[in-house]
């Protein structure tokens, strides 16, 4: 879908009538400020986290797929310029913070209470079908290919893996980072619980 043109001032709402952004009917003809702060009121209360390393397209992604499951904040650790193209103008509506790096992540996350589940298929991974996340928490992902760095997952206090079945060594960032987000909102919006791992099915039974 095409972007309509955008306000050039974030206070002023558009003609409904004339409002083709990219927002749902209940945004038509609001102001980005009010849509930004209707959004920070009903989010919910995970961060997300991603490593940009190498001004990773997948980015933009990761922050549309934040901005439709309702996350409180997106914390862009490492390189302060990220590639906004796959994000679709959502960044607008939503907290993108800067966390210079890994460090400075684990150092906020610890102030304001929160546990840092990094997202990861490395050794010693929990799956996340058989695993509860917190309610209030930072998901952090890492940059495409290299994953998570080490730095970053030396802070974790906890690190889980997407279960996967096919050949490729792991799925793109910005794909992870929503079936994550989405296992987020079915267990604490729609309060569907975890099955343990005694419960998983091997898919050779099929």
């Amino acid at each position: 879908m095409s972007e309509g043109p955008e306000p050039s001032d974030d206070s002023v709402a558009p003609d409904p009538a004339t409002d083709r952004r990219n927002v749902v009917d209940r945004y038509r003809g609001w102001s980005v400020e009010a849509i930004r702060a209707d959004l920070a009121a009903r989010s919910h209360p995970f961060h997300v986290a991603v490593e940009n390393l190498a001004h990773d397209f997948n980015i933009g992604s990761v922050v549309r797929s934040a901005n439709a499951f309702g996350a409180r904040a997106v914390h862009v650790v490492g390189r302060r310029r990220w590639n906004r193209r796959g994000a679709m103008v959502t960044d607008r509506y939503l907290d993108v913070r800067h966390q210079p790096d890994a460090a400075a992540l684990h150092g906020w996350a610890r102030a304001h209470g929160l546990p840092v589940v990094g997202v990861d298929n490395v050794p010693g991974a929990v799956p996340l079908e058989t695993d509860e996340l917190p309610r209030e928490c930072v998901l952090l992902f890492g940059a495409e290919g290299p994953g998570l760095s080490a730095e970053a997952l030396a802070g974790c206090d906890r690190v889980v893996e997407v279960s996967q079945f096919g050949s490729t060594r792991s799925v793109n960032v910005g794909a992870a980072a929503a079936v994550v987000m989405h296992a987020w909102v079915r267990r604490w919006v729609f309060d569907q619980q975890v099955q343990g791992p005694s419960l998983r099915r091997d898919p050779d039974e099929a």
